[in-house]
């Protein structure tokens, strides 16, 4: 359901939610919940399989945390780098990388979501974390949004596979890029600088693989499906 790279971040929720329950943070149960700590970690013991789903949710309030200190700028898009409604009232926000698998099997979940939604403003966040050739994708997307052909791009880079030299060139011809243009923005430090803040943005809120979302002060990683993203959306205008 998620890429391999974030099983390392699961990892680290359980052995956290353990030393919740089972070390520093028993005092902190006993009053929550008016048991032992003897009672807490037999029934724990006796009851496992509920600790991967307090991990996630441990792990989803921590990233919550976090996305509210990193400010209202991880909502605002690289200049073109949108799909959907760019006036929409709703926002998701996906960070994705072209050498995902998973994230290539989402686009036809955000496509069904923007369907739905004519309210919803899709910011896409490139962070090329999977493959070396990943960078020159992203950079090169980066480049079309500038272009003001960022969707065309993006549909067709997922529609050629894996990103290689051969692969880039053919979805930006398909798109319709100026090539020499765009290799030269792709070079540029305005590309840099995007690509280095999705990279810290991504660290910031702890997500270690691809896709991931924000969506109305909620983070979800992983191909998550359609309609967890729906519900959060829901949500979130309601709130």
């Amino acid at each position: 359901m998620t890429d391999s790279s974030s099983i390392g971040g699961k990892t680290v929720a359980l052995s956290a939610v353990a030393a919740l329950v089972f070390g520093f943070g028993g005092a902190a149960i006993y009053g929550a919940t008016g048991l032992g700590n003897a009672n807490i970690r037999e029934y724990m013991l006796e009851n496992p399989e509920i600790l991967p789903e307090m991990a996630e949710r441990y792990q989803a309030r921590e990233a919550e945390q976090r996305l509210a200190s990193a400010g209202s700028q991880v909502l605002e898009p690289f200049p073109g780098a949108v799909l959907g409604n760019p006036q929409g009232s709703v926002t998701l926000v996906e960070f994705s990388d072209y050498a995902c698998g998973y994230c290539r099997s989402s686009v036809a979940e955000v496509e069904a979501l923007i369907a739905a939604n004519p309210d919803l403003k899709v910011v896409m966040r490139e962070i090329p974390i999977l493959a070396p050739e990943s960078e020159a994708a992203a950079r090169m997307a980066l480049a079309a949004a500038a272009q003001g052909k960022f969707e065309a791009f993006h549909h067709a880079m997922f529609d050629a596979g894996r990103p290689n030299e051969q692969t880039i060139l053919a979805a930006a011809n398909q798109a319709g890029l100026d090539i020499e243009k765009a290799r030269a923005f792709a070079a540029s430090q305005v590309a840099d600088a995007e690509l280095q803040s999705n990279l810290t943005v991504a660290s910031q809120l702890g997500f270690d693989g691809t896709p991931s979302w924000i969506v109305g002060g909620k983070v979800f990683q992983g191909a998550v499906g359609r309609g967890v993203l729906q519900d959060a959306l829901d949500a979130a205008k309601e709130g």
